[in-house]
């Protein structure tokens, strides 16, 4: 087949567009690498079962090419991290919702496949761990920015099912929570890879709040096989399903965890919130999904733990010294 993978040159749609070449499928990209880079897919260009295309899912006519030229679509293409969020308030909801109603009218046309990303996010501050696919949300003030990348991704889904329920578009929704792995970076908040980071400096490492808040990570290995999973089976059209890790770690935990494996004598320093984000900023204490429904229509259960992820990563960075 011939797949297209928005924000294919980001941390995990490059893995993604991977996966898919080593199982023989054609694939473009179609990136404006706002948060993605070149790097994350210069070894796979130069191949004729590889096309990277530099724009924007904003525009329109660019989508229509594009979906026009494949067969299914991975729609990754998103603004991404807490910190990118609040800093780039109106381009986070301009992409997140205006490029995935232009990803989901082409696709539409003839009717091709769409695997839709969204996020944990769309949960807000529901404390009812772990988080089941129909469970209410629980969300903050309009004032609070870090919430309109909830509501953007809630807004994609709803698109989404409309689109299935009215229109019959094959459709499949992927909730993400905390995926992690090689290429991901910490500039935009992700907490492992600035941790690692800041260990391998001799840094301190920065805990935003209490570090009490507890995240079940995934290994962006078990993510893809996931999205492929959904993917191939249409009994998971028109529905919702949790993707990630199942097992809780604390952020302090994480964070001594980190030390210990890189052998660092960084110090754990605890930052406020408001001074790492915003004033009023607010944070869900909780985040970890229950994958009961995704392992009943797939079978899928994550292989990779948190140890793993870990080593993984430390391994990356050691071997990519200039992204430290």
């Amino acid at each position: 087949m011939k797949s297209l993978v928005t924000g294919g040159a980001g941390f995990i749609g490059s893995h993604l567009a991977e996966r898919l070449l080593e199982k023989g499928d054609e694939v473009i990209v179609l990136d404006n690498l706002s948060t993605g880079r070149l790097e994350n897919v210069s070894h796979l260009q130069g191949r004729d079962d590889f096309e990277l295309r530099l724009d924007t899912i904003l525009d329109e006519a660019v989508v229509r090419r594009a979906v026009a030229d494949s067969d299914r679509i991975f729609h990754l293409a998103a603004a991404v991290g807490v910190k990118f969020i609040i800093d780039n308030p109106l381009e986070s909801i301009e992409v997140n919702v205006q490029g995935t109603e232009n990803i989901l009218h082409a696709a539409n046309q003839d009717k091709k496949p769409v695997f839709l990303a969204s996020t944990s996010e769309v949960y807000g501050k529901n404390e009812n761990v772990p988080f089941r696919e129909d469970d209410d949300r629980v969300l903050g003030s309009t004032t609070i920015s870090r919430w309109s990348y909830s509501c953007t991704k809630a807004l994609d889904e709803f698109l989404a099912l409309a689109f299935w329920r009215e229109k019959r578009l094959p459709v499949v929704i992927g909730r993400f929570f905390n995926t992690v792995g090689p290429r991901q970076t910490g500039r935009y908040g992700m907490v492992i890879p600035r941790f690692v980071k800041q260990a391998l400096l001799g840094r301190d490492l920065t805990v935003h709040g209490t570090g009490e808040q507890t995240r079940a990570f995934m290994d962006v290995k078990d993510a893809v096989s996931a999205i492929l999973a959904l993917m191939e089976n249409d009994d998971c059209f028109g529905q919702v399903f949790n993707v990630g890790g199942e097992k809780r770690i604390s952020i302090k935990q994480l964070a001594e965890t980190i030390k210990k494996k890189v052998g660092s004598d960084s110090e754990i320093k605890y930052i406020p919130y408001e001074e790492a984000y915003e004033e009023g900023f607010e944070d869900m204490i909780h985040r970890a999904p229950d994958i009961s429904k995704i392992n009943e229509y797939t079978g899928f259960k994550p292989e990779n733990d948190t140890s793993a992820i870990l080593d993984r990563v430390i391994d990356y960075f050691r071997s990519n010294e200039e992204l430290i």
